[in-house]
């Protein structure tokens, strides 16, 4: 059987652990050559040595700078069929009130801004060949006000809005832009509680919350079926990886 990505070429940020490292080894696995983007070098460092194929080009840069997106998209060399933008941070789940101006920018610059510069990027060559996938990974707080704080929230929402905004005004020249919400996944991602007012309001709902922890694998299983042509016909989806948590 063909693998879904044979000759293609996918970039891959935060592929150095969690869900973009699942999403990387399963990218390969079907074929593609990936390039994958991480801030930690060591952590790409160790996924080289253990795929060990010259179809993985790693990139350690800070995708929220925009010289960090530049060299990404310089490393992959020519066209870019597939782009999965998994890198994110958490904000310390501070509200309105005490969220900091530096908390606010950086989650912003992380989860929004830098996927609205490589999606940019890589429209382009996507539009000339008439063909390409972009696959955002959002979050349940996307979804509800019940799971993080203001800025992570705000971040993973106006993503959701970037990409059904992108799959409808591109969708007609072949470029497809879906999103993977997910709830609790078993990542490195650091998500201390730095706010007492949010750990009383916000406890009670998380302690409800449906489908337990999911593997990096479940992600990326779904990542990779949105941007195949298994998915020819989903355009502009916010996809739901989550137990169950967004039917309550």
């Amino acid at each position: 059987m063909t693998r879904w990505f044979d000759g293609r070429t996918a970039i891959v940020t935060g592929g150095g652990a969690g869900i973009g490292r699942a999403t990387v080894l399963r990218f390969l696995a079907e074929g593609a050559r990936v390039v994958a983007a991480d801030i930690d070098a060591d952590r790409l460092d160790k996924l080289a040595a253990d795929v060990g194929s010259p179809s993985l080009v790693t990139v350690p840069c800070d995708i929220a700078v925009q010289a960090g997106v530049d060299a990404l998209v310089a490393a992959a060399g020519g066209p870019v069929d597939v782009l999965a933008n998994v890198a994110g941070i958490m904000d310390g789940f501070l509200p309105a009130a005490e969220v900091d101006d530096a908390t606010w920018d950086r989650v912003l610059a992380v989860n929004t801004t830098a996927p609205m510069r490589l999606v940019r990027a890589v429209l382009p060559g996507m539009l000339e060949r008439g063909r390409g996938a972009i696959v955002n990974v959002t979050s349940e707080a996307g979804l509800r006000g019940s799971v993080a704080g203001l800025a992570y929230t705000a971040s993973k929402a106006a993503l959701i809005g970037m990409t059904k905004q992108t799959a409808f005004t591109y969708g007609p020249r072949g470029v497809r832009v879906n999103a993977v919400a997910p709830g609790a996944v078993a990542t490195s991602i650091e998500a201390p509680m730095r706010s007492a007012v949010a750990g009383e309001r916000l406890g009670p709902f998380m302690a409800v919350m449906v489908g337990g922890v999911a593997a990096p694998e479940e992600l990326a299983a779904c990542i990779a079926w949105l941007a195949s042509d298994e998915a020819s016909n989903v355009n502009g989806v916010i996809l739901p990886s989550d137990g169950g948590w967004s039917a309550i």
